[in-house]
């Protein structure tokens, strides 16, 4: 079986139009919403709340699936918060993951997943992505995911920026 392409996209610094072009340029067929609560705040990103979106996504010819037992805990966002808070960061202008919620997360949530049958259900001749809210996927939990598909289940990484 040949190995799948995963890209990861995020929501801000996107508009709708800016999303799917994105998401059509990377020849992606299926987006995996990998969100706790699939709403963002503000209007200018009404379009990423999960039933809008998931009518755009319908009218581009692109799947979406919710997996939730992929989304960070309500807890494991907080501890993120706090990191954010004492570096001066929030959640739009975040860098990076704090080392202790990449560990925690890795631990109570990836190592728990069935990656096994996730990566299985992949497409492979199409792209899928991995959809959060933060621009850079260094600074979201996505990355943590793609990189346990990469090195588990040879999978190709994108990383968008719409």
């Amino acid at each position: 079986m040949s190995r799948p392409t995963v890209a990861t996209i995020g929501v801000y610094g996107a508009s709708l139009d800016t999303f799917l072009a994105a998401l059509a340029g990377a020849n992606v067929s299926l987006l995996v919403d990998v969100r706790q609560r699939r709403g963002v705040r503000g209007r200018e990103y009404a379009w990423a709340n999960s039933l809008r979106l998931q009518a755009a996504l319908a009218d581009a010819s692109i799947e979406y699936r919710h997996h939730i037992e992929l989304a960070p805990t309500t807890e494991l966002r907080q501890l993120q918060y706090r990191e954010d808070e004492r570096l001066g960061e929030g959640k739009r202008s975040r860098s990076l993951l704090a080392p202790e919620y990449r560990r925690r997360y890795v631990q109570e949530i990836l190592d728990r997943a069935d990656m096994d049958s996730f990566a299985a259900s992949l497409p492979r001749r199409h792209a899928a992505a991995l959809l959060c809210v933060e621009r850079d996927a260094r600074a979201c939990h996505r990355s943590l995911i793609a990189e346990r598909l990469a090195r588990e289940h040879g999978a190709r990484v994108l990383d968008l920026l719409p």
